[in-house]
């Protein structure tokens, strides 16, 4: 199964250009002498680190990133131009290693980290370089090195400020559509989501935060039952997780306390660090409870579950309540980043100052 969060890549520098045997040829001078220039160097393939980006979807479907080669030297001492460049803008905590080996060459850990990917080919000599004063008509010339060519993986914890957490049909999939731009496959049967979704939600101009849909949990998941277990890790970087639940499941058999008590249960047992996270309680579908019902199942619900943390209540499918979330996870997630990272905040323009 493949994930957006990882990609395969071929990364090829540019060759050095070869240097030039030429000889100057002028009117009315019989020894013109060697004048064959240098050739340019190859390109670099850099990669840099950027904070605006949160996966590696693009590099799923762009492969093969190759830069410029070196102009060959010519005559009258002219030298090759040095092959462009390329960058590759990565997120912000990517890992890189070797394709073949496996070895982790670099981590982008800081926004705007530049590192070097492939060294470009050093270019030729022409045989201006050979000329002395015993060889004044020489021909040697040399050729340009090969650039660097690397099979490399990229792999990238998902870096979502704010993962879902919740049983199959909870309506994670309909809350992530309401609030961003992700569209992910929604249906009425269970591992709708297969894989981890993606959404920047705006709540203003400048001013957003990335969620992530994992797939849903169920009962014995840290020990691998089910999808969600293999998704998990994805929620080690996020700041804030809402634990969404079903107030108005379709089978009436179905207890939603005793869901929420075994979702919990699960992150507990799979990572205490992950379970200690900031977690809200948001309680969907409350368009298909009646009205006259909704406090009391709310307070019944919130009392035996033992729950002291933020409530919220919303239809993710009718839109109610969802805008006022949005701001509300917005204003925690930029005062965790301040409070974490204050060096780096001015990196991240999504968290710019709001005054």
């Amino acid at each position: 199964m493949k994930f957006v969060d990882e990609a395969t890549i071929e990364v090829i520098a540019g060759d050095g250009g070869n240097g030039a045997a030429t000889f100057r040829h002028e009117k009315y001078k019989e020894f013109g002498g060697p004048d064959g220039g240098d050739g340019g160097r190859g390109g670099h393939v850099y990669a840099v680190a950027d904070s605006n980006l949160n996966t590696l979807i693009d590099y799923r479907y762009t492969r093969r990133h190759e830069a410029e080669r070196g102009e060959n030297g010519m005559g009258n001492d002219m030298f090759g131009a040095a092959g462009k460049d390329i960058t590759l803008r990565l997120p912000v905590g990517t890992i890189i290693a070797d394709q073949e080996t496996g070895e982790v060459l670099h981590e982008l850990l800081v926004p705007g980290e530049r590192i070097v990917l492939a060294k470009g080919g050093d270019g030729g000599f022409g045989n201006l370089r050979f000329k002395s004063a015993v060889n004044r008509a020489p021909r040697q010339k040399t050729a340009g090195r090969l650039g660097e060519r690397l099979s490399l993986k990229l792999e990238l914890k998902v870096l979502a400020d704010v993962g879902l957490l919740g049983m199959p049909n909870a309506g994670k999939s309909t809350f992530i559509t309401a609030v961003s731009n992700a569209r992910p496959k929604i249906a009425d049967y269970p591992f709708t989501t297969l894989h981890p979704n993606l959404g920047v939600v705006r709540v203003a101009p400048e001013q957003s935060f990335v969620v992530a849909d994992i797939p849903g949990l169920i009962e014995g998941a840290s020990e691998g039952a089910g999808l969600g277990h293999q998704f998990l890790r994805h929620l080690q970087r996020t700041r804030l997780l809402l634990h969404i639940v079903d107030l108005a499941p379709f089978d009436e058999g179905v207890d939603p306390v005793q869901q929420a008590q075994a979702i919990v249960a699960e992150l507990k047992k799979y990572d205490t660090e992950l379970y200690n996270k900031p977690r809200w309680l948001v309680l969907n579908k409350m368009d298909m409870v009646p009205e006259a019902e909704r406090a009391a199942r709310v307070k019944d619900f919130v009392k035996r579950f033992k729950w002291k943390g933020p409530v919220f209540e919303i239809s993710a499918l009718a839109h109610q309540g969802t805008d006022l979330l949005a701001k509300a996870i917005y204003q925690h997630v930029r005062a965790e980043k301040v409070a974490a990272q204050p060096e780096q905040a001015e990196y991240d323009p999504r968290f710019a100052d709001d005054a």
